[in-house]
């Protein structure tokens, strides 16, 4: 079995390719199904249907079956067919780093000149879809690569062409595909471009946009996007992008980051510096604010759905509490003082990772913060864990703003 290594292919552009097909396949054991492709998941809503993985594995210390750095940055990780796919920032450069997934060895890279930025480092999650990886840099560079081998089908920078605001922190939004579309939070209220050439389908007035990645539902008959802005949450016709209603929301910095949770015709928006949350109701006119209070304050991560409850972290960096709030009254249920972080549900059991890189695994029920099982996964040394953490097949990636990432295994 031979390897094979590509070289420079010009200022802008590294592409190497260290091992593909077969080889990646071989590292990690094989395909396996519970893949984990796009950000927040299959279902897209932060929960994973993964029942082969042991909650108690990590009781009495991590089991850390690889450890690599990718690079400075947010970026979370995608999984499809034994790779996984993360972003981060290396000497001014981003890198979309392709890896076996059970070993952590390199599968290949490409980068291309950013610079880091304030907090360095992109923020978005690489999404798969059919043979290909979609990514978006901090500075608007929407690629599209052959996820096999990383090679560009194509590229384009939807900040400059589109004229859009350049974001404080930097563009966050990862791309959201449906049918044919690429999605990308960028502009007033969101871009399309079409996935097989990137060539425009919509986009909104020149602005700046807020830090969520879109979220698509039906409604009434029409695909609508919902694009949490930087001064409003917009309900956008995802084929035409004409917009069809808006609610204001302003908070501090315009940092509107959490993915907006849409359930039947509700939706939940929520906002950290103190802002708080709320739950909108929609009607053929727009919607209407059903309650609002400060008991979510989201800063960063979005929170998981279920059964009527909402689980999610309370408050800014530097402090925070795991929370359980009724979802159609917005009340407390209970309160665990974690810390701050982020988190994802498998099941009925949440994975939460603080930014301290404790990991907590804990029941999801109404009833009272019921804790299976804990760990330092990942030791931040002076490193902020802000990404949320990812179960998909026996392994829980976790990683740290400095670009530290850890397999932690709870195989059966």
């Amino acid at each position: 079995m031979s390897l094979s290594l590509n070289g420079l292919s010009n200022d802008r552009r590294v592409s190497r390719q260290i091992a593909i097909g077969v080889f990646c396949v071989f590292l990690s054991g094989g395909l396996e199904a519970a893949d984990w492709s796009i950000w927040r998941g299959p279902a897209r809503n932060g929960i994973a249907d993964e029942t082969n993985w042991n909650p108690a594995a990590i009781d009495g210390g991590a089991k850390i079956a690889w450890k690599k750095n990718v690079g400075q940055g947010y970026s979370a990780v995608s999984v499809d067919s034994g790779r996984l796919f993360t972003m981060g920032n290396r000497q001014k450069r981003d890198t979309i780093s392709c890896l076996a997934a059970r070993t952590g060895t390199p599968v290949w890279e490409h980068s291309y000149a950013c610079k880091p930025g304030s907090y360095p480092g992109p923020r978005a999650t690489p999404v798969l879809d059919g043979g290909n990886v979609y990514t978006l840099g901090r500075d608007g560079q929407l690629l599209c690569l052959g996820a096999d081998d990383g090679k560009v089908i194509w590229e384009r920078n939807v900040r400059d062409e589109f004229g859009a605001k350049a974001v404080r922190w930097g563009f966050a939004s990862s791309p959201y595909i449906d049918g044919d579309v690429v999605l990308v939070n960028v502009g007033r209220y969101g871009v399309a471009v079409n996935k097989k050439d990137g060539k425009k389908v919509w986009a909104s007035p020149s602005d700046t946009c807020g830090y969520a990645t879109p979220v698509l539902f039906d409604h009434g008959g029409q695909r609508i996007a919902a694009m949490f802005g930087a001064k409003a949450l917009y309900a956008v016709d995802a084929g035409s992008g004409k917009l069809l209603w808006s609610v204001g929301w302003e908070t501090s910095y315009d940092v509107n980051a959490a993915d907006p949770i849409v359930s039947g015709d509700r939706v939940f928006i929520s906002s950290g510096y103190n802002r708080g949350g709320t739950l909108l109701e929609m009607g053929p006119a727009g919607a209407k604010k059903l309650w609002e209070n400060k008991n979510m304050r989201c800063h960063f991560g979005t929170c998981v759905l279920l059964e009527g409850y909402l689980y999610g972290i309370d408050g800014n960096t530097g402090k925070g509490s795991l929370k359980c709030v009724e979802f159609s009254t917005g009340k407390v249920v209970w309160e665990q003082k974690l810390g701050f972080g982020a988190l994802m549900l498998a099941g009925r059991r949440l994975i939460v990772l603080n930014e301290r890189g404790q990991l907590f695994i804990a029941d999801a029920v109404p009833t009272g913060y019921k804790e299976l099982s804990q760990c330092l996964a990942l030791p931040s040394k002076g490193a902020k864990c802000w990404t949320a953490p990812v179960l998909c097949n026996g392994y829980i990636y976790c990683r740290n703003s400095r670009g530290d990432m850890v397999a932690v295994d709870v195989s059966e």
